[in-house]
């Protein structure tokens, strides 16, 4: 399989609200930038959504954004629903960090994968044991 940007909620956040985001937003147009030069795949895990969505008057920057620029949005599986209870219980962590396992869960379907995010501490603890997986920090 090929290898994947993987978006977590401050990166959309980053990308759909760059003029609240300053620095953030640089950073994350910067990572999506280089990845479509080297036509990686983008992706972001369906339950990203849910942290990012408030309603319709409220969503319309992320629906442009996921609209445009190939970013595609990932459907949970049972399979990647079920990786990510392994990995929270590999990690002795509870639901209030399953986003963020679903966000690694996604990645590991692909050979290679970046995660995009604002939670880097989290998001490097529970990718830990998986090689080719990195995080990079918005």
């Amino acid at each position: 399989m090929a290898e994947a940007l993987i978006l977590d909620s401050e990166a959309i956040n980053s990308l759909a609200r760059a003029t609240e985001r300053g620095v953030l937003a640089e950073r994350a147009r910067a990572i999506l930038a280089t990845a479509c030069e080297r036509r990686t795949l983008v992706r972001v895990p369906s339950p990203v959504l849910a942290e990012v969505c408030r309603g319709s008057r409220f969503d319309a920057a992320v629906n442009r954004l996921l609209l445009g620029r190939g970013i595609s949005v990932c459907d949970l599986t049972r399979t990647i629903a079920q990786r990510a209870g392994e990995i929270l219980h590999k990690n002795s962590l509870s639901s209030p960090h399953a986003i963020d396992a679903f966000v690694v869960a996604t990645a590991l379907e692909f050979d290679t994968a970046v995660i995009a995010t604002g939670d880097e501490d989290d998001m490097k603890r529970l990718a830990a044991p998986y090689r080719n997986h990195r995080i990079f920090r918005i």
